[in-house]
C-alpha cells in the first residue's frame, strides 16, 4: 500500500481560474456530479485545507470556547458514525447503500447536538461555512486530465491522501475504482 501523502498546493490560478473553467453541475446526472465533486476533492485538497483552516482560525479567535465545543462534538460524531459503520452490519448497509444520506444524517446529528451546548452559531460560521465553500468549488469546477489522472491515481491504490482516506471512509469512492484497486492490490500479495 502506498504512504498517505498531502498533495501539493494547486496554484492560484489553477484553483481558481478563468470563468471558462466553471460551469453549473447536471444535477440530473448525479453520478456525473458527484465524480466532478469527488474529483475536485482530491485534486484540490491541499487548497481546500488552507481555505478551511484560514476560515477555521478566523472563527475560532471571535469564540474560543465556542469552536473547542463544536470540534469535539464533530469529531465525536464523525468517529461514532464511522465505528457504528464498520462495527455494525445494519448501518455498513445502509451506509454503502446510501451514503450522501449517511453523511447528511452525521452532520444532522452533529447540528442538534451543538444546538443543545449553545454553540449553534460557531458550527454555522466555522464548519458549514468552509464546507459549503468547498462543495460549491468542487461542484463548479471543471476538471481537467491532470486532475482526472490524480483522481486514478488514487483510487486504484498507487497513491494515498488524506482526502482519499475520508472519502473511503464515508464510501465516496467511485464503485469500478475500487475494483481497479482491489485487483491491483491482489496482484501486489501474488
Amino acid at each position: 500500500m502506498a504512504k498517505v501523502e498531502l498533495t501539493p498546493l494547486r496554484s492560484w490560478d489553477d484553483f481558481f481560474p478563468s470563468s471558462d473553467r466553471f460551469a453549473k453541475p447536471d444535477v440530473k446526472d448525479s453520478a456525473k456530479w458527484t465524480n466532478r465533486v469527488v474529483s475536485n476533492l482530491l485534486y484540490y485538497q491541499t487548497n481546500y485545507l488552507v481555505m478551511a483552516v484560514a476560515v477555521f482560525l478566523i472563527v475560532g479567535f471571535l469564540n474560543p470556547l465556542g469552536m473547542f465545543t463544536a470540534m469535539a462534538v464533530v469529531s465525536g460524531v464523525f468517529l461514532g458514525s464511522v465505528w457504528a459503520g464498520e462495527n455494525r452490519a445494519a448501518i455498513g448497509s445502509f451506509k454503502r447503500q446510501n451514503p450522501t444520506a449517511f453523511v447528511v444524517i452525521v452532520m444532522v446529528a452533529s447540528y442538534i447536538l451543538i444546538s443543545m451546548l449553545g454553540s449553534v452559531m460557531v458550527f454555522m460560521s466555522a464548519i458549514t461555512l468552509p464546507l459549503a465553500l468547498i462543495f460549491a468549488h468542487a461542484s463548479f469546477r471543471l476538471r481537467n486530465m491532470k486532475n482526472k489522472l490524480e483522481n486514478k491515481m488514487e483510487c486504484a491504490g498507487l497513491k494515498r491522501s488524506p482526502m482519499g482516506i475520508l472519502l473511503e471512509a464515508l464510501d465516496q469512492q467511485e464503485e469500478n475504482l475500487q475494483k481497479i484497486q482491489s485487483f491491483l492490490e491482489g496482484k501486489r500479495k501474488e
